[in-house]
């Protein structure tokens, strides 16, 4: 059993940076390929970006191309998703999950895992 404790979220201005941190606990995330996730108030969870193990891979949506980076440390669990140039519209419940297969995957149903959120707001 994998638990995923997000972390990082908040308020922020168009254009500004914020970094989301995923640490796991209960054993280690080796071999799972992780992602990061979305959900807008009255919308579905939606998928942000994809990471393999051990991190060679990955894998944005369209929306976040060029101004998000995923990224894992495996030594210490902790996968991130660091954020610039944010707009209004990337306000939303933040939420990393693990699946049990190395690959990363961009459907919701592909993963095993999840945190419980952290929320990003984002004024103009």
């Amino acid at each position: 059993q994998v638990q995923l404790v997000e972390s990082g979220g908040g308020l922020a201005h168009t254009g500004d940076s914020l970094r989301l941190s995923c640490a796991a606990s209960g054993r280690t995330f080796s071999g799972y390929g992780m992602g990061w996730f979305r959900q807008a108030p009255g919308k579905e969870r939606d998928f942000v970006a994809t990471i393999s193990w051990p991190g060679s891979t990955t894998n944005y949506a369209d929306s976040v191309k060029g101004r998000f980076t995923i990224s894992r440390d495996n030594g210490k669990n902790t996968m991130y998703l660091e954020m610039n140039n944010l707009k209004p519209q990337d306000t939303a419940v933040y939420y990393c999950a693990a699946r049990k297969g190395s690959t990363g995957r961009s459907s919701v149903d592909s993963y095993d895992f999840w945190g419980q959120g952290t929320q990003v707001t984002v004024s103009s």
